[in-house]
C-alpha cells in the first residue's frame, strides 16, 4: 500500500507536470490549432500529442516502474498506474474557448484512485488532492483553499452539468432525454465541454452534480478523487463502483445523489456502456 509520504511526493510531481503541460497548451493558443479527426466529432490536435509526450516522458524518467494509461495511446501496466488526459476539452481548445484542462490521476491497482490533479491553465485554476488528505484549489499565487461540495439538498435548487458523447448518433444512450428531464427539474443545467473541469467544479461546490455516459478512465479519474475528498459521492449510473472503467458516472454533493440517479433514464444495453454483472 502506498504511504502518505509517497502520495505527497507523487502529488507534487503531478502538479508540476500538469503545470508544464498547461504551459504547452497556452503557447499553442497563439494560432488556431491544426485538427485531425479521430471520429465524426472527436478531434485531436498536435498539442494533445505534445502534452501527452511531455507527461508520459516525465513519468518514465521519474518512475520507470510505474504504469500509465493516456488518451492518445500511451499505455503500460503497473501496480501504480497514471491515468492521463493530456488535453481534456479538445473541441473547446480548437475553438480557443477557455474551458480546457490537463487531468492526471494515479491509481493504486486494486485499491482505487489515490490522487488527482486538474489544471485549467487559461483560467489559472488548479485543483488537486490525494487519498485521505483532502482536496484543494489554487489560483495564481494565492494560498490553497480546501475544496468542499455544495450544501444544496433539493434537486429544484441544483445546478448540474453533463456532456454528450461523440458516439451519440450511434447509441440510444445519447443523454438528450436526460437533459430535457433534468432541465425541468433543476435550477439550471450546464454543458462545459471538459468532464475534468466539470468534476472539479462539483468538488468546489460550483456545480451540485454531474452525470455522463461513454466516459473513459482518463476523463474521470482525477476529478472523481477530488469529489470524494471534498465530501461528495461518485458512482456509476447503476449505483455501483464501476465508474472508472464502466463508462458511466454520477457525481454529486451526496445529498442529491439518489434523486439525480432516479431522474436519469435507465442505461440501455450498449457496446460503450458496461452494465453491472
Amino acid at each position: 500500500m502506498v504511504t502518505d509520504a509517497q502520495l505527497d511526493e507523487f502529488l507534487a510531481f503531478a502538479i508540476d507536470t500538469a503545470r508544464a503541460a498547461g504551459q504547452v497548451q497556452l503557447e499553442g493558443l497563439s494560432s488556431r490549432p491544426a485538427i485531425t479527426l479521430k471520429g465524426p466529432r472527436e478531434l485531436v490536435t498536435p498539442v494533445d500529442h505534445a502534452c501527452e509526450e511531455l507527461i508520459i516522458g516525465r513519468i518514465q524518467r521519474a518512475y520507470p516502474d510505474h504504469g500509465y494509461f493516456a488518451e492518445e495511446g500511451h499505455a503500460r501496466a503497473g501496480a501504480l498506474r497514471w491515468i492521463v488526459d493530456p488535453l481534456d476539452g479538445t473541441t473547446n481548445y480548437a475553438q480557443r474557448l477557455p474551458l480546457f484542462s490537463v487531468s492526471i490521476g494515479l491509481e493504486e491497482v486494486g485499491r482505487g484512485v489515490v490522487l488527482g490533479v486538474v489544471l485549467a491553465p487559461y483560467l489559472d485554476e488548479l485543483f488537486y488532492g490525494r487519498r485521505g488528505g483532502g482536496a484543494f484549489f489554487v489560483r495564481g499565487g494565492a494560498a490553497p483553499r480546501r475544496l468542499e461540495v455544495s450544501p444544496v439538498e433539493r434537486l429544484a435548487d441544483a445546478v448540474l452539468s453533463t456532456g454528450f458523447a461523440y458516439v451519440q448518433n450511434e447509441t440510444s444512450n445519447h443523454n438528450l432525454d436526460n437533459w430535457v428531464t433534468l432541465s425541468r427539474a433543476t435550477r439550471a443545467l450546464r454543458r462545459g465541454g471538459s468532464a475534468a473541469i466539470d468534476l472539479a467544479y462539483v468538488a468546489d461546490g460550483r456545480f451540485d452534480g454531474f452525470w455522463e455516459m461513454h466516459l473513459k478512465a482518463y476523463d474521470v479519474a482525477a476529478g472523481a478523487l477530488l469529489i470524494r475528498e471534498a465530501g461528495g459521492r461518485v458512482t456509476d449510473m447503476f449505483g455501483g463502483e464501476d465508474w472508472l472503467e464502466g463508462q458511466s458516472l454520477i457525481a454529486t454533493n451526496g445529498r442529491l445523489h439518489d434523486e439525480v440517479a432516479r431522474s436519469l433514464e435507465p442505461v440501455k444495453p450498449d457496446p460503450w456502456v458496461r452494465a453491472p454483472s
